[in-house]
């Protein structure tokens, strides 16, 4: 968090007495601070897969909500003691559901919600509201409610800047039972961000009461069943909603890398001469390689004819995913996803290993263009005869930036509407992906 001056420490109270207690905070002590006029950002934090390493002994706590080197070192050792396959991400939810069949008592002090990440501070909201489910399903609903000001020398005039900070904690049943208080804690007068920080799978009535427009929402399709990933996302931004897709933005070093591979001018004119796509993805989670897929097609004017199943090699690669295009000139181009096997998977499911684009453009070679996010990968797609091909290979800058970076770095940008490159993306994958 960015250096604060603690003007409420954080204090629990009955969650009833919540929304009084806060008008009163402002309203008498601490009168002489009008308080940020920004955003409210309503974080749902589960944070299952911390909980549970910490339950079972393999970290040490507290619960804070973040995703931490030890965090994602425990979960990649406990893939391996759990006998996931390898291409298991860390962040995936199966791996916190392993974990809960095993037996284990730890616990920890639990400060999520007050664990501000300092790219998010520094845009001085002005509610933030945590809610934060327990393993416990029967414990009751608490709240602890703090306020902050940015120190006087960080921020100059502290007083326009201010902004307090409230955390929900309670079994999943309990969580409901909240919502209309919640509801009172959120200024009608201010943009609300909700941000749902967890699988795109669960509690679906929690969302649909949280995420109501013109509330901004922001998920990741990476993490949740990529049918409801992919269907959520397009009822969402069909609806009018402003939506923001954190497995969409970390495709951003992948479009640009592709856009500079035909930026030369004697490329430029092959887009239009692709015949086939080859992407590579870990693990079973397509979704972000359909929607690479579909930005290409939707930005290269494809249409698409029809999207099937591919089986697997057996073991542990599952199933691909096939698809025909049509391109404008009527040419046919074939795409084909398929999930590889990996030695030690990236952070989040379905990360990207690669892509291949063939172009076949009159009067010259092939032209072969693969990317990738480490050799490996290259060497992989670079097979099935490419040698005839002129061949350009880049290797992707993969950033190395938390969920809270890119929140950041939403709430910087205002975002009041959905990325119009998402929203046709989205719309194309949901039909790529084969009933």
């Amino acid at each position: 968090m960015a250096p604060q001056l603690t003007l409420q420490a954080p204090h629990q109270l009955p969650p009833s007495e919540v929304p009084a207690y806060l008008n009163r905070l402002w309203s008498e002590n601490l009168k002489d601070s009008s308080g940020a006029a920004t955003f409210t950002l309503v974080v749902w934090e589960p944070s299952w897969l911390q909980q549970q390493l910490i339950r079972t002994g393999r970290m040490d706590g507290p619960i804070t909500g973040l995703l931490s080197d030890q965090l994602l070192a425990a979960a990649r050792l406990a893939i391996g003691e759990l006998g996931l396959p390898a291409s298991t991400a860390p962040t995936a939810p199966a791996v916190a559901w392993a974990l809960g069949q095993l037996p284990g008592s730890h616990s920890a002090d639990d400060l999520r919600g007050q664990f501000v990440d300092r790219a998010i501070s520094a845009h001085q909201p002005r509610r933030l509201i945590t809610l934060a489910p327990t393993l416990a399903g029967d414990q009751q609903l608490e709240s602890t409610v703090a306020a902050y000001c940015p120190l006087p020398e960080e921020r100059g005039v502290s007083a326009d800047a201010c902004g307090d900070v409230v955390v929900l904690r309670g079994g999943m049943g309990v969580m409901q039972q909240g919502l209309a208080m919640l509801q009172e804690l959120i200024p009608d007068d201010l943009p609300c961000w909700v941000w749902w920080n967890g699988t795109m799978d669960e509690s679906p009535e929690l969302l649909e009461a949280l995420a109501v427009p013109p509330r901004r929402l922001v998920v990741d399709s990476s993490i949740g069943e990529p049918r409801r990933c992919l269907d959520l996302l397009v009822q969402r931004i069909e609806q009018g909603q402003a939506v923001n897709d954190l497995n969409w933005l970390r495709l951003r070093t992948w479009r640009e890398s592709l856009a500079m591979v035909f930026d030369p001018p004697t490329r430029q004119s092959a887009l239009d001469q692709v015949v086939q796509l080859d992407i590579d993805v870990e693990g079973q989670h397509p979704v972000k390689g359909l929607l690479l897929a579909a930005w290409i097609a939707d930005r290269l004017g494809w249409h698409l004819l029809n999207s099937y199943w591919i089986d697997g090699n057996g073991g542990s690669e599952g199933r691909g995913i096939g698809a025909e295009f049509q391109r404008s000139d009527g040419q046919s181009v074939q795409m084909r996803l398929m999930p590889v096997p990996v030695g030690l998977s990236k952070m989040h499911p379905g990360a990207m290993v690669g892509m291949r684009l063939i172009c076949a453009p009159a009067n010259r070679p092939p032209l072969c263009v693969i990317l990738c996010s480490e050799s490996g990968g290259c060497m992989r797609l670079e097979a099935g005869g490419v040698a005839s091909m002129e061949l350009a290979e880049e290797v992707v800058p993969l950033p190395n930036e938390s969920e809270e970076m890119e929140m950041a770095r939403l709430l910087g940008g205002g975002h009041d509407s959905t990325n119009p490159l998402l929203a046709a993306a989205a719309a194309l994958a949901a039909k790529l992906l084969p009933n």
